[in-house]
């Protein structure tokens, strides 16, 4: 159990690595006319919930659980890292224009929507399927 645990720790971690390196190079790269800031209390909850779901996710015995949380983490660092390397805020290089309103938006907004939803979707899934577990005393 421990070892799968860690497993799927190692396998969460990868993923958000690659993901957050993928959204940063995306940044640097393209030209970004719009940012967003954050304030240092937001930075501070999004590392909270980056480091919960390290924790918590892989105990969850699920690679689907794991892979979503990895790729949320990946977005979520991604924006944390952006906060603390632009100073006019976290760029926002894709742009939806609309009427009369527009979207601007990064990859790694992209990537915490998609992991949120895949980790979401993997627990519900995981908990219909051991659903006679969960009537069980702790």
């Amino acid at each position: 159990m421990l070892c799968s645990v860690r497993l799927r720790r190692t396998l969460l971690v990868g993923i958000a690595v690659s993901f957050a390196a993928t959204d940063l190079v995306h940044k640097s790269f393209a030209a970004a006319e719009f940012h967003h800031a954050r304030t240092p209390f937001v930075s501070v909850i999004i590392a909270t919930v980056i480091a919960a779901l390290v924790v918590l996710v892989p105990r969850v015995p699920s690679n689907a659980a794991a892979c979503g949380a990895g790729i949320a983490c990946g977005g979520a660092l991604g924006n944390l890292v952006s906060l603390l390397a632009w100073a006019q805020g976290v760029p926002d290089p894709l742009v939806v224009s609309g009427t009369p309103y527009g979207v601007a938006f990064n990859l790694a907004d992209l990537f915490a929507i998609t992991g949120d939803a895949l980790l979401l979707s993997a627990v519900v899934l995981h908990g219909i399927r051991n659903r006679a577990r969960l009537r069980e005393s702790v």
